[in-house]
């Protein structure tokens, strides 16, 4: 279920709202905190912000939505094309997908403008780039027409290797045996590239995304082995670097740990360099972060309150703290609604914002934000024994709907009967919780929190929110004050027979 951020998000781009569109469509390119990855949502958000005129929009299009994808949703193609034009190579290779492959006849400008793009990927490595070059070659030569010119080699991008078993290989056969299939291919991909991602930067040096994720992928299963002597351990580094360089996350992830010398969670480790860096430990971690890896925020948030660290920002550290949060990482969780809690004299409304972040560790199972959400606000079951022996609601709904609706809500949230008949209940309804708040017309009672814990809870509260919104809920509206509202209870109250007394 999306959060209440989210669900504004979404309102917002339902609404036509660009900006809401473009965030939408990246959080579902690349998962969010409750919203699962999915592209071709990705592709509808994306292409709607991208109709607005938000640049980002077509170009996270050309980079990270595939062929399968686009073929299935006409009007794509500009946006591609105008990728490929920006310079994204993988924009070039769905842009010639869809024009060569394309069963009806496309304008020659455009083919030739395709067989460019196709040409420009095959250089860059990317096998179904290769596979497409090779078919149009073969058709031209089937037809008479004109043969395209073979590419000119290019050492370091040519790719003899099977992308297809390596990926079984990596799914089902031990690390071990995956690199003995896998590491003579990553030592010729590299045998002239650059040592390290600072030189390739220089350079210019740019690998394709099937490269990237072999080195990045040789890198994680020898980090996944045994230690190996220091030869081995350069070699992984230097895997490592140049796949976070390529734009892999898990290895900007681990480039960025190593060089802050820590594990994900912030404790300290005795390998690796020297001394730490933070500085290019932040630049990997962030970088990692951007493309959706709450493990990164968190890192992140552990450097910015290391003592030892030269720009250390505790506002800093709790602004990384909370996007990890929102990611769904269950330890930043728990660690935001402690810290809310913990300052809510500052501001009262942080023990909503408590409650919130406990409830999203609890349901991924943290225990500790379970007793805290027991200490913040505990089930009271018996503040609505009042309410238990009360006539079916359903009698009093037509002639009395406001006060059933009042009834149900102490039935439901275990409220006293002062709190039940007091509550704003629209002001009351936080999303996750009801804040029961009614001192300033019942002096004896104090500030409470209850959670709305079961799918029963909120949408009975729905139900009643919007039926409270339209009515003044104030003593000058129809419900009058609270000795009003306490005599109409009372006509709903059996007598000692059993029997309810009449409404007046």
């Amino acid at each position: 279920m999306a959060n209440r951020e989210e669900l504004g998000m979404i309102r917002g781009a339902r609404a036509g709202d660009a900006e809401c569109q473009l965030a939408l469509g990246k959080l579902y390119l690349f998962g969010g905190a409750s919203l699962p990855q999915s592209q071709p949502t990705a592709l509808h958000w994306l292409n709607r912000a991208a109709l607005q005129g938000r640049d980002e929009a077509w170009r996270l299009i050309g980079r990270h939505v595939g062929f399968e994808h686009a073929r299935q949703n006409p009007g794509m193609l500009p946006w591609y094309e105008r990728a490929w034009d920006a310079g994204v190579t993988q924009a070039g290779l769905v842009l010639a997908q869809l024009v060569l492959l394309a069963p009806e006849a496309v304008s020659a400008p455009l083919r030739s403008k395709a067989m460019q793009a196709l040409e420009t990927a095959a250089r860059a490595g990317m096998p179904d780039a290769v596979r497409l070059l090779a078919q149009q070659r073969h058709q031209a030569r089937a037809s008479g027409s004109p043969v395209p010119q073979p590419l000119p080699p290019v050492k370091n991008d040519d790719r003899p290797f099977n992308d297809t078993a390596l990926a079984q290989a990596w799914e089902k056969l031990p690390r071990t045996m995956f690199l003995e299939q896998a590491l003579p291919l990553a030592r010729q991909l590299v045998q002239d590239a650059p040592q390290d991602a600072e030189a390739a930067r220089l350079c210019g040096w740019q690998p394709a995304p099937d490269q990237v994720l072999l080195l990045a992928r040789c890198a994680r299963a020898m980090a996944e082995g045994p230690a190996g002597d220091m030869a081995r351990q350069a070699e992984r580094q230097r895997y490592c670097e140049l796949a976070a360089y390529g734009g892999d996350r898990g290895a900007q992830l681990a480039l960025g740990l190593w060089f802050a010398r820590m594990t994900c969670d912030g404790a300290r480790v005795s390998d690796g360099i020297a001394a730490a860096n933070f500085k290019r430990a932040i630049r990997w971690l962030t970088q990692a972060g951007e493309q959706g890896l709450a493990d990164a925020w968190f890192a992140l948030s552990r450097i910015y309150i290391k003592p030892e660290f030269s720009q250390r920002s505790v506002a800093e550290a709790q602004a990384c703290l909370e996007r990890a949060a929102g990611m769904g990482h269950s330890a930043a969780q728990l660690e935001c609604g402690i810290h809310a809690w913990r300052s809510r004299r500052g501001d009262e409304q942080n023990d909503v914002r408590a409650t919130y972040w406990l409830q999203q560790a609890a349901a991924q199972g943290a225990k500790e934000a379970e007793a805290a959400l027991q200490r913040i606000a505990p089930d009271t079951p018996d503040a609505a024994a009042w309410a238990a022996g009360m006539l079916d609601l359903r009698e009093w709904q037509h002639s009395q709907p406001l006060l059933a609706a009042r009834i149900e809500l102490a039935q439901l949230f275990g409220l006293t009967r002062a709190e039940a008949l007091l509550l704003d209940v629209v002001a009351a309804d936080q999303g996750h919780c009801l804040v029961v708040d009614i001192r300033a017309s019942y002096g004896r009672s104090k500030r409470r929190l209850v959670l709305v814990q079961t799918a029963q809870q909120r949408q009975a509260l729905d139900r009643i929110t919007r039926l409270f919104e339209q009515v003044d809920c104030s003593v000058d509206g129809p419900e009058g004050n609270y000795r009003q509202r306490l005599y109409r209870l009372k006509t709903l109250l059996p007598d000692e027979n059993g029997n309810g007394l009449a409404v007046v």
